[in-house]
């Protein structure tokens, strides 16, 4: 979440610096959650087929070096690409991390604490980013920020790769990279989101646009068809929907984490174009993560085992669409304290509640040797929803009535874009998902075979 902060906060400054409009300034941030949500599911594929230490090593040394390019690139074109690239390492390092603690952690009270532990990593990551991105760009350089981002990407990484326990031999069937299914998933959701990213910037009358849409819908059919008819050893496993009402957890925690992508977004740009505050002041406006991120992650795996998934999820959708409606009736004039900070507090509880819920649910509904793939759809839907909820709620903003509160009209319309997105996944959560407390301690029968040591 680091790289996400960083586009986050600094996406409008660093697009300034290089000369970019501003309607090209959400692309420094949707770029790399975009590449990042559309190579989770291959990620967590290979990684299930070469053991997922290995793929976070080589995938983490992909990342480091792409931030480190980041760095040299001199116009917005550049820099999309590059984080696009960084992205896909991401892409990689998300559903491995969270195979190593599935394949390692037993289902339980240690599960819950270790994904609420890695859950409580985003907020702060976030967060992080967003402040030294702002301390980087206002008394260096921005290109700082990416360097930085490559040295504690080394770090942090290398040390990792010294603390990950060896991969495991786990039976999985045929050990076959579906390669037409790749293609088919992976460049569906990149021309898909592309699409929706770059409308706000060249308008919905341009041919390519609705081109590129058709080729992507058509690309997503043709996944899907592949997937449940022909694939051998699909990215996505239809037997993984059997899971009572997984179709609706993946369908309230996608519109939650869109409407999340819109109210932060919105929270920087509300506060840096209309309040006129600096980059740092944002970024401090929104420290209070910090704090309560980590306490709403151990909160939301605390109640995995006593609160039904439904409640969970309503809640995480309810702790996104006040804080919006907060923001988005909130006067110019008015002081952060009035309204702002309190929505700040709320919102914290969402990305936790929502991911560690859903994450929790995913990894204990399939097998041992099934947990990269799972922990993939739910990576997918975080990243790739929020890249795809700036992209529209940046249409919304484009096609506000010319005046002189155009600016300010055009994101207060975003957010109420983003508030019904919150109230759609509030009602899915409520009426729709239906999982029994899950309060298993160990592994079932069929998960506790024997397993050796990859090489």
């Amino acid at each position: 979440m680091i790289p996400f902060g960083v586009g986050i906060a600094a996406g409008l400054p660093i697009a300034e610096k290089i000369g970019a409009g501003k309607d090209q300034a959400s692309w420094i941030a949707a770029s790399y959650p975009l590449t990042q949500g559309a190579f989770v599911l291959a990620g967590g594929r290979i990684g299930s087929i070469f053991g997922p230490r290995k793929v976070l090593i080589y995938s983490a040394s992909w990342w480091v070096l792409w931030h480190l390019i980041s760095g040299f690139t001199r116009n917005i074109i550049g820099l999309c690409f590059t984080r696009g690239l960084a992205g896909i390492g991401g892409g990689f390092l998300v559903p491995n991390a969270i195979a190593l603690i599935g394949m390692n952690v037993p289902p339980g009270k240690m599960r819950n604490i270790a994904m609420g532990a890695f859950g409580a990593m985003a907020p702060i990551g976030a967060v992080g980013g967003g402040v030294f991105s702002g301390l980087f760009t206002e008394l260096a350089h921005w290109k700082w920020t990416f360097f930085f981002l490559a040295m504690v990407g080394t770090v942090v990484f290398g040390l990792s790769a010294i603390a990950a326990p060896p991969d495991e031999i786990l039976p999985s069937g045929n050990n076959s990279i579906d390669w037409l299914g790749s293609y088919l998933g992976i460049g569906g959701l990149i021309l898909f989101g592309f699409v929706f990213n770059q409308a706000p910037s060249v308008g919905w009358r341009e041919p390519y646009v609705y081109v590129l849409l058709i080729v992507s819908v058509a690309h997503l059919i043709a996944f899907m068809f592949w997937e449940r008819n022909f694939a051998e050893n699909p990215l996505l496993p239809f037997d993984i929907w059997i899971a009572p009402s997984f179709g609706a957890l993946v369908g309230a925690s996608l519109l939650t984490f869109m409407s999340f992508g819109v109210v932060l977004w919105y929270f920087f740009i509300w506060l840096e174009t209309v309040k006129d505050y600096s980059i740092l002041l944002s970024a401090a406006g929104i420290s209070p993560f910090v704090v309560f991120g980590p306490v709403a992650a151990f909160v939301s795996a605390w109640l995995i085992p006593r609160l039904r998934a439904q409640y969970i999820l309503a809640t995480g959708a309810l702790c996104v669409i006040v804080p919006t409606i907060l923001l988005a009736t909130s006067p110019i004039d008015q002081i952060y304290w009035a309204q702002i900070f309190p929505g700040v507090l709320i919102m914290t509880f969402c990305p936790d509640f929502v991911f560690t819920a859903a994450q929790i649910i995913a990894s204990n509904a399939v097998k041992r040797h099934e947990q990269g793939i799972a922990g993939s759809l739910i990576g997918a839907l975080i990243t790739y929803g929020q890249s795809i909820g700036l992209g529209l709620a940046g249409s919304v903003e484009r096609y506000a009535p010319n005046g002189s509160h155009s600016t300010e009209l055009g994101i207060r319309n975003a957010l109420y874009f983003g508030i019904g997105l919150g109230a759609l996944a509030l009602i899915i959560a409520l009426v729709f998902v239906r999982m029994a407390v899950h309060t298993q301690e160990g592994w079932g029968k069929e998960d506790a075979e024997d397993t050796g040591v990859l090489p």
